[in-house]
């Protein structure tokens, strides 16, 4: 259960996030609804991955993985360009979440 509550957490913060865009300042009231809401169930949820999760662990991969999450949506949703140090900065993000899940002995697997 605990990989699933990371990733309803990870899910909900990214769409908190992408809303967030859209909400205009909090202009926009019903993205500002999902935004509350969202980050409300992000951090809910990342409370209980952490009961079962070691807490650097699964921050780095919650905010690893919504980092990146909300760049391919930043570049496909929003057409935001990245320059060649932000593929470089984000692939080396990739990178660690991988290691960080094959290789680390605090995730049982």
């Amino acid at each position: 259960m605990r990989w699933l509550f990371l990733s309803i957490a990870i899910l909900s913060e990214v769409t908190a996030t992408t809303a967030l865009k859209y909400s205009d300042g909090f202009k926009n009231i019903i993205p500002s609804i999902i935004v509350v809401l969202g980050y409300g169930v992000c951090f809910y949820f990342l409370s209980l991955a952490i009961k079962q999760i070691p807490i650097g662990i699964a921050y780095a991969l919650w905010s690893g993985v919504g980092i990146t999450l909300i760049t391919l949506f930043g570049y496909f949703i929003f057409k935001q360009k990245m320059d060649i140090p932000a593929i470089i900065g984000l692939s080396l993000i990739i990178v660690g979440i991988v290691v960080i899940k094959l290789f680390s002995e605090n995730v049982s697997r």
